[in-house]
């Protein structure tokens, strides 16, 4: 019985793959066909026009053009007349058009002939492109099919209930009609747990972030209330304490609020056509004019490549990579910014600093969530910013080389593919 099902389907294969086929050769034919008109259409004004203007010296637009005796092919002539009917120009354009039908009747032959030399590759190629289709109908076809006895559905059901949400336990039936099933759930259950750990830790570390202000706040409204009043030194510190972690934590918000919109899917692209000299240079005179503290350099290259990008993200991007290279390069050090193709041809943006650098272990965790290395603790920041940057160059299917060495600094190369991405809805 498997082994119909499985003649019927690739029978079934066999019948779409023809049609689409013999779709393909009608889809060509047409082309050539309608190219080589056009050719012949092209090809006789533009010898006719050759014609006006070796006879009368130009082409006049107040002459009268007409094809007479047709529809008769060997005796039609092209006659050109002035304003007064008088006949100008009269010529037989049997043989010019038979010289050009015989032409391009052999540029037909050729084209059929390459469309020979192609027709089975391009089977192949349909069938290459169907096989995971068919693979997953007979597969779809075989579950349809199967029938469970009711002991196996109960066995089922028990695994099930006896799971613990927190624990990494998986399911395992022990029943080999029950394997597919089995290796399917389990696959689910392991995104799940991951999703809820990445979920948990994302709470409890964005609590721990907001909870430092907050105390902040509270220990310094707390000397207002008792000193404050009184002591001018104590009120002047407290109020500039709180509008600092107010500040603080108003960044950390819209952080936040931020990546919980993108993991909603809320933020949208507005795709556009983005040069990356322009983006990177109007980065290079804003890094300038915000930071007196560090000495920027704005590489520029012959190339101008073009992605398609949300511009606004795009640059939000950068500025967190150029902020970040600010933040953890000594002041009077050198901060470059650059962009170009790769050897590949694709492009890319660059942010190369000469501060502190990082070990390989943190590079591997450097665009988690709220992960800060040890020896950077001390600076302000959240942790929040390459998390913010990754998941926007994620968005543009685009992804991060990092090279770091400790003491001598950092460049982060951001590389965007430069097909055209298609608009989300």
């Amino acid at each position: 019985m498997g082994e119909n099902r499985g003649t019927t389907e690739t029978k079934r294969m066999t019948s779409i793959v023809r049609k689409l086929h013999l779709s393909w050769i009608g889809r060509k034919l047409s082309m050539y066909v309608g190219w080589d008109f056009f050719l012949f259409v092209v090809l006789t004004v533009g010898w006719l026009c050759d014609q006006e203007i070796t006879r009368l010296g130009g082409i006049k637009a107040g002459y009268q053009r007409s094809i007479e005796n047709f529809p008769s092919i060997k005796k039609m002539t092209y006659v050109v007349r002035n304003g007064n009917g008088k006949v100008l120009m009269d010529i037989e354009v049997y043989h010019t058009l038979l010289v050009i039908g015989i032409l391009l009747a052999a540029v037909l032959v050729i084209q059929l002939l390459n469309l020979c030399t192609v027709y089975a590759r391009e089977e192949q190629r349909i069938r290459h492109i169907l096989a995971p289709i068919n693979e997953i109908a007979l597969k779809a076809d075989e579950l349809s099919k199967m029938t469970f006895s009711e002991d196996k559905y109960q066995q089922i059901e028990e695994a099930i209930s006896s799971l613990q949400p927190e624990e990494s336990e998986l399911l395992s039936f022990g029943d080999s009609d029950l394997q597919g099933i089995e290796a399917a759930m389990n696959n689910l259950l392991v995104r799940m747990r991951d999703s809820y750990r990445q979920q948990a830790r994302f709470v409890n570390d964005a609590s721990h972030e907001l909870r430092t202000p907050i105390a902040v706040i509270q220990g310094y409204a707390n000397m207002l209330a008792r000193w404050g009043s009184r002591d001018e030194k104590v009120l002047k510190e407290s109020i500039e304490a709180i509008q600092h972690e107010s500040e603080h934590m108003k960044y950390l918000v819209e952080q936040l609020l931020f990546l919980a919109r993108g993991d909603s899917g809320k933020t949208k692209l507005n795709l556009e056509t983005v040069y990356l000299d322009g983006l990177m240079e109007e980065i290079y005179e804003e890094s300038l004019m915000i930071d007196e503290n560090h000495i920027y350099r704005f590489v520029k290259s012959e190339e101008k490549p073009g992605v398609q990008a949300d511009s606004a993200l795009l640059k939000q991007a950068v500025r967190i990579l150029v902020d970040n290279a600010a933040k953890y390069t000594h002041e009077g050090d050198e901060i470059i910014l650059s962009f170009g193709k790769t050897k590949d041809s694709v492009p890319y943006l660059q942010v190369q600093d000469t501060g502190i650098g990082m070990a390989e272990a943190d590079v591997e965790h450097m665009f988690e969530r709220f992960y800060r290395a040890d020896e950077v603790r001390s600076r302000q920041g959240t942790g929040l910013g390459l998390a913010i940057a990754k998941w926007i160059i994620d968005k543009h299917k685009g992804y991060f080389e990092i090279l770091s060495r400790t003491e001598l600094g950092t460049r982060v190369r951001i590389i965007l593919p430069d097909r055209p991405m298609e608009k989300e809805a």
